[in-house]
């Protein structure tokens, strides 16, 4: 007994540490980051340097406000269910407006039976192909959908119909599985909730200022478009609406359009329906165990560091005229170049750490950036020269990158789950109430 108490004790001082670190690193890179855009923004007002604005714009955009945006929104948005959805960001997305009944082959049939069309996974090559299309006005029957978050996940998939040929035009609903047990508030039993909203057109995000599809405002009519296809593509399936699920209201979702909803939620049930021959549910994918796109880019950083450090110690050795002019004695190049190959090897091996899903590793190359970071600001403080294009501004963002994609909550989960580490992420689901949205 005493044993398990003690495991236990250990097991939650982890976690609490764990926490901590986390948090620290992330609340860091968000400080971090302001501090590159302010960096950037000073370039881009010299007239030689005007295109510099459009980098500026992505960092803001990609990288400032999204962080900001989810530090701030973890303080002031609830963590409980409340009928919507959230954005990667942390905003609030768009309503949950479909709750249904029924198993995955039944729902997949009844889609399908509608004219509904299965929308790709977002990954790099659908990304690209969305942009193209978009651009070229082409269609793209199963363009993917952005990811929002409920009950601490992504949707499990998406449906969409596409609009006269124009991917920039489309009706499309995501889908969520209900966890074991959970209710809707009112004790309803469902099986999964669903947002259905209408793309209108392509254009920046009022928050973030992100390239992202606007929606249309009345969302009523866009459930009312899925209510009505079902119904049509189905003969066994039946509809009752729950009156007032939630009050009527105006707002804006997480790119900032406005939404308006009379706050009914329809229940389509769909246990009656005999799913067609052949229908195929495709295989959830469990994010987890993939190694997401954070940490591949914080790796490839890290040995982009590493290599780096080993050109600079070849260069030493060598004679380079531009290397060996930073070192003032001739007897001290060959120990400075093996404290830098030394560092470059090292850093390889972090990297393959990283990739692999080791959390220490992540940690460890966060702190060297961190001490980098903070190593050039007490320098431009203590009257040092400024970062500018011409001296540190490349290393100083590619360490900022490196601490906003190490710190991300994939690249958390993706460590944590493979070294097996408590859950101790600065922006992981909290999970005090069942069907927490994030």
């Amino acid at each position: 007994m005493a044993d398990a108490t003690n495991r236990e004790d250990a097991t939650r001082g982890i976690q609490d540490s764990g926490t901590v670190v986390d948090t620290a690193f992330f609340a860091f890179s968000g400080m971090a980051a302001v501090w590159l855009a302010t960096i950037l923004f000073e370039e881009s007002l010299r007239w030689d340097r005007l295109w510099f604005s459009v980098i500026f714009w992505a960092a803001l955009a990609y990288l400032v406000l999204p962080r900001l945006h989810r530090i701030l929104t973890r303080i002031y948005l609830p963590d409980y269910f409340i009928g919507r959805a959230r954005t990667s960001d942390g905003l609030l997305g768009d309503p949950v407006n479909v709750a249904l009944l029924g198993s995955a082959e039944q729902l997949h049939s009844a889609m399908r039976q509608a004219g509904w069309t299965l929308a790709d996974d977002v990954d790099l090559a659908s990304s690209r192909r969305i942009v193209l299309a978009t651009l070229t006005r082409r269609s793209y029957d199963e363009a993917p959908v952005s990811p929002l978050f409920l009950f601490g996940r992504q949707q499990d998939f998406a449906y969409q119909q596409e609009v006269d040929g124009n991917p920039g035009r489309r009706h499309h609903i995501r889908f969520w599985r209900c966890p074991p047990g959970w209710v809707l508030p009112g004790g309803v039993k469902v099986d999964w909730l669903a947002a259905g909203t209408y793309d209108r057109s392509v254009g920046l995000s009022l928050f973030t200022l992100q390239i992202t599809h606007k929606i249309e405002e009345n969302i009523n009519e866009e459930r009312d478009y899925v209510l009505a296809s079902l119904q049509q593509g189905a003969t066994d399936v039946e509809v009752r609406v729950i009156r007032d699920f939630s009050t009527g209201y105006h707002s804006r979702n997480g790119g900032g359009d406005s939404i308006s909803t009379d706050g009914d939620l329809p229940v389509v049930d769909l246990t009656g329906l005999t799913p067609q021959p052949g229908t195929v549910v495709p295989v959830a994918t469990d994010r987890r165990h993939r190694r997401p796109a954070p940490t591949l880019f914080g790796g490839v950083l890290v040995v982009l560091r590493g290599l780096a450090a080993l050109a600079l110690a070849a260069g030493l050795l060598a004679g380079s005229p531009a290397v060996v002019a930073e070192i003032d004695a001739d007897a001290l190049l060959p120990p400075v170049a093996a404290v830098l190959a030394a560092f470059g090897i090292i850093e390889i091996m972090l990297a393959w750490f990283i990739l692999r899903g080791g959390n220490r590793s992540r940690l460890g190359a966060m702190a060297l950036s961190s001490a980098a970071i903070v190593t050039q600001w007490i320098a431009v403080l203590n009257g040092g020269p400024g970062v500018t294009f011409a001296t540190n501004l490349v290393g100083l963002s590619l360490d900022i990158l490196l601490i906003i994609a190490l710190s991300s909550q994939r690249s958390r989960d993706f460590a944590r789950q493979n070294g097996r580490q408590p859950a101790t992420l600065a922006e992981a689901p909290r999970t005090g109430v069942p069907g927490t949205p994030t």
